[in-house]
Formats: C-alpha cells, structure tokens, sequence
C-alpha cells in the first residue's frame, strides 16, 4: 500500500467485500479507479505472484468491481491491476505494480 501512495495513488478502501467476492485494495490515480489484487510469494516459489489468479478469482473480482461502481457511481475509468509481491522473510525482495493486468472490457 505504501507504494501505491508513494506513486500518487489514493486508496479509497481496502479489503472490499460483497458476500464472498473481495478486493484487496480500490485506489484512484488521475481519473482512474483501480481495483487491485495483491498477490504474495516467498521469494524464488515456483510460482510467479502473477500466476497465481484464476479463472474463479478474475470472475469474483469482476463481480465485485462491478457492484462498487453501481453503489458509487463513480466517473473513474475503472482498471484491474496487481501488486505482485515477492518476500525473503519479512522483507519485501521485489515488487511489481501491473497497471491494467486484467484487461477486462466494461
């Protein structure tokens, strides 16, 4: 979260939930509304962060995103983007901010 504020972002809410379906993270950057999934890693796993959403996690994502944005009506432009994480212990080894990672067409 500290990087995405450090990078200008506004984070409007965390951990949003409708019934089962959650977003980690809904942050607004100029006039868009990112929907952002963190996905964590120890460092050197023999999965990659970014590999780790489903078919099931995008749809519930979608879901999710969709029902805040007729709650709100927000104007933003709304993107789906990951903070893919990758740990050593306690400390944060890498870290990668993929903007628009879902390319889902609303």
């Amino acid at each position: 979260m500290d990087y995405l504020r450090q990078n200008g972002f506004m984070i409007v809410e965390r951990n949003y939930r409708v019934g089962q379906d959650e977003i980690d993270i809904i942050a607004s950057h100029y006039d868009e509304l990112h929907f952002v999934e963190v996905k964590t890693r120890k460092y050197g796993s023999m999965t990659a962060p970014e590999e780790a959403i489903n078919e099931r996690k995008l749809r519930a994502m979608r879901r999710a995103a969709s029902a805040y944005m007729a709650q709100h009506r927000s104007m933003l432009e709304p993107k789906f983007s990951l903070v893919a994480v990758e740990m050593v212990g306690d400390r944060v080894e890498a870290l990668r901010f993929v903007e628009d990672a879902l390319q889902y067409g609303w």
